[in-house]
């Protein structure tokens, strides 16, 4: 069936065509977006029609022929509103060519500006320019497309249909540039690194591979930006930023898509303090942007008013499991601890990794309210500063809202000895099958060398701010185009 309608509308086009219209015209000039009038004219009486004569365009959503007048809704970014023709304004001709335009196609229409005495806003139509003939016809119940499948594919069909969806992507454009003004206005530079790299450093996670032809080297795709923005602070630039694409070649879940958009900023001679009031006054600063101080994510009501809750790692596992991972130092008896306390656990090969696994097993979706959560264990820090007095600990924090973690920082490793060193005992993983081990970097060792100053680091997913702020579940919806399995043939062909 969608075929032969797909038929009827190129039957369609080829008369125009025949007619001497041009149904892809490059251009068309408007006095207004239609926001705009519903804007200008809120005041104007049921009833009553101006002598404001105005020139709009869009896509045509709904249409209601009814002999010698017709009804049209038409959209565009700003809004919709009601197009009314009639054979008598028209003519004959134009008005029957005028209703052979079918929803989905854009149109520009002049005319005046006048109140329906139901109240509809609406444009008298005087004249038309077909814009662009749609071939296909938009989802039957386009108005609230809901096919999952569907919305995540075809990106474009559920912009058309939801207007949820819509305002979700406004939104986040909205946090990224409240973001990027929040940094501006802190001082930082902004900056590009890398995306291709010889070597992929600064997160453990497996990368996606490229063959560079002309250079014959196999390149990869950034797992991070930490490395190259270091090498920045190590030149002198005191306070930069990046925001931009990360991937990592792992799985898929609501709240991990392989490729993904992260902040990463870094300020001389500040620490994983710093770094702290830096992430919760530009949440805040983006919050009160948006008019979201206070938001629902999920059912629970928060409030992202500074100070927020600082709380170490281990005595929130503490009071989540019960057990104390100090007293367990090794990784047989904290895997023997967690046994003896039956909690339900993948069981890591190190004592960091099991740490970290109890993190998010028991402690994460609890975290509802703003949450820093301080101090990590070394082994899965290779990055970070060690806590003065507390050695197997490291200067680290990840913040925490909705249960959902946020952003990750270090009082960020300028020593390069001991730089070196945590990159042998990340090598020693990775011939030993750790595919996810950071790889040792001779390069930045090399940066490291020529002396960096104290530094404080920050990393904050873009997509899961944007999941925050419009109450999303799922990272799906606040990505345009997500990773997707790909159709089975068959679906292909339909």
């Amino acid at each position: 069936m969608p075929e032969a309608l797909r038929e009827e509308r190129l039957r369609k086009l080829e008369e125009l065509r025949a007619r001497g219209i041009n149904p892809y015209p490059t251009q068309y000039s408007s006095t207004h977006v239609l926001g705009q009038l519903h804007q200008e004219f809120k005041a104007l009486p049921s009833g009553e029609e101006t002598p404001a004569h105005v020139q709009v365009a869009g896509r045509i959503t709904a249409r209601r022929v009814m002999g010698g007048a017709s009804f049209y809704d038409l959209r565009d970014q700003s809004g919709r509103i009601q197009l009314h023709a009639t054979q008598d304004l028209l003519g004959p001709e134009r008005y029957q060519l005028f209703t052979d335009l079918e929803i989905g196609d854009f149109v520009g229409v002049a005319g005046n500006i006048f109140r329906t005495k139901r109240g509809e806003l609406s444009v008298r139509v005087e004249d038309f320019q077909i814009l662009a003939k749609a071939l296909r016809s938009l989802p039957e119940k386009w108005h609230g497309l809901t096919d999952v499948e569907t919305r995540y594919r075809q990106r474009y069909l559920d912009l058309i249909a939801n207007e949820a969806a819509r305002q979700a992507f406004i939104t986040r454009t909205k946090a990224v540039t409240a973001m990027r003004r929040f940094l501006d206005g802190q001082g930082f530079l902004e900056v590009e690194t890398p995306i291709l790299q010889p070597l992929y450093g600064g997160a453990f996670a497996r990368p996606f591979t490229a063959f560079h032809n002309e250079l014959k080297q196999t390149l990869y795709l950034r797992i991070s930006d930490e490395l190259y923005l270091k090498r920045l602070i190590i030149g002198g630039f005191e306070k930069v930023y990046e925001i931009g694409k990360d991937f990592r070649n792992e799985g898929i879940s609501t709240t991990n898509n392989p490729e993904f958009t992260m902040m990463e900023c870094y300020q001389a001679y500040a620490d994983y303090r710093d770094m702290m009031a830096l992430a919760e006054q530009m949440s805040y600063s983006i919050a009160q942007e948006l008019g979201k101080t206070r938001l629902t994510y999920q059912g629970h009501e928060i409030d992202l008013t500074p100070p927020w809750r600082r709380w170490a790692l281990r005595e929130a596992i503490l009071e989540n499991t019960g057990l104390d991972i100090e007293k367990y130092s090794t990784t047989e008896s904290l895997q023997k601890a967690i046994a003896q306390k039956k909690l339900r656990l993948e069981l890591k090969p190190t004592w960091g990794q099991l740490v970290d696994e109890l993190l998010s097993e028991y402690v994460e979706s609890k975290l509802i309210q703003p949450t820093f959560l301080l101090d990590y264990p070394l082994e899965i820090s290779p990055l970070a500063k060690r806590k003065p007095g507390a050695p197997q600990w490291v200067e680290r924090f990840e913040f925490f809202i909705g249960g959902m973690e946020l952003g990750n920082s270090f009082s960020e490793l300028n020593d390069p000895l001991d730089q070196r060193e945590r990159f042998r005992l990340q090598e020693e993983r990775r011939r030993k099958g750790d595919e996810e081990a950071p790889a040792l970097d001779e390069d930045f060792l090399m940066a490291m060398e020529y002396g960096m100053p104290p530094t404080g680091g920050l990393g904050v997913g873009v997509d899961r701010v944007a999941m925050l702020f419009t109450d999303t579940l799922s990272i799906r919806d606040v990505i345009l185009f997500p990773a997707l399995r790909p159709r089975p043939k068959e679906e292909e062909r339909s």
